[in-house]
């Protein structure tokens, strides 16, 4: 152990490392900053002199907080009012990571399709999920961090990636792109242009929208162009009441709407072939009080 740096340094240095696992493995911001609390708990109340590598000692500590916290929470989410989103969280990929494979990797593992396909895996399938594809930890490491032989964690791995495959809907990255029909999507939407509107959905088109049963939003996945379409040109009608703004939520550019200075919902567009092929709301006041920095 570095003697150079005090407990609370060691801890400090990789807060933000520990928030991202958290992050991914639950899906709130506030029940990641509660585990990331606990491990701090834990970490300052124990004798240490045999921790040679902090870093693995505090995503070990972390990770087992959030598995354990992930099967209190499936009870919760059974009763949730209407479809279940993760809580939106204000990224800066694009100037934190330069590297543009990884900005993809990173951006990816925290997107709203991969979180709540996330959901449908057991607690150790998303933790060896998300340790091994958003941070690159080697299956030995993995093996170490769930006390479990590093064979059986392969195949966690494998089955967890290969739920995904499975699952996870094929949407365009292509950022500019994503940012273009976000623009355009609030200027036909904003104007109440329904033509204008239907030009950028796919056919196939979903809407999730997720209210928590606590603000109005479809409390059913809504499918198809016309659908949709015209769900969102009658809501248009209180554009004017909102203060508009494009910021990156998840890895990906998103419209935040405000009234009187207070967040009202996030909502973010998946692309697939030029065209809007799903459309996320986030209504939920709960999930709205701390769009914060991951």
């Amino acid at each position: 152990m570095a003697t150079d740096m005090t407990s609370t340094d060691q801890f400090e240095a990789h807060r933000s490392l520990l928030t991202g696992v958290a992050y991914r493995m639950l899906g709130r911001i506030a029940d990641a900053e509660d585990v990331v609390q606990d491990a701090w708990l834990r970490w300052t109340a124990e004798e240490r002199p045999e921790v040679r590598e902090p870093r693995a000692y505090l995503v070990r500590i972390t990770t087992r907080l959030a598995i354990d916290r992930l099967r209190q929470a499936h009870v919760r989410k059974e009763a949730y009012v209407g479809p279940w989103l993760p809580e939106p969280v204000a990224t800066d990929l694009r100037s934190a990571v330069p590297d543009s494979a990884e900005r993809a990797m990173l951006a990816e593992s925290v997107s709203f399709a991969v979180l709540v396909v996330l959901e449908s895996l057991s607690p150790l399938e998303r933790a060896v999920f998300v340790l091994r594809e958003a941070f690159g930890f080697p299956y030995a490491e993995i093996a170490t961090v769930l006390d479990r032989g590093e064979a059986a964690v392969r195949q966690l791995g494998a089955r967890a990636r290969r739920h995904v495959d499975e699952r996870r809907p094929r949407y365009d990255v292509d950022e500019t792109e994503r940012r273009a029909l976000t623009e355009q999507f609030l200027a036909a939407a904003g104007g109440g242009d329904l033509e204008a509107l239907l030009r950028l959905l796919a056919p196939d088109v979903r809407l999730i929208g997720d209210s928590g049963g606590k603000a109005k939003a479809p409390l059913r996945i809504m499918e198809g162009a016309d659908k949709v379409g015209r769900f969102l040109s009658a809501v248009s009608g209180d554009a004017g009441l909102y203060e508009f703004s494009v910021m990156e939520i998840n890895g990906a550019p998103a419209l935040l709407a405000r009234t009187g200075g207070k967040l009202d919902l996030v909502l973010q567009l998946e692309v697939a072939d030029g065209a809007i092929a799903c459309v996320y709301i986030v209504r939920n006041p709960d999930k709205l009080s701390g769009v914060i920095k991951e």
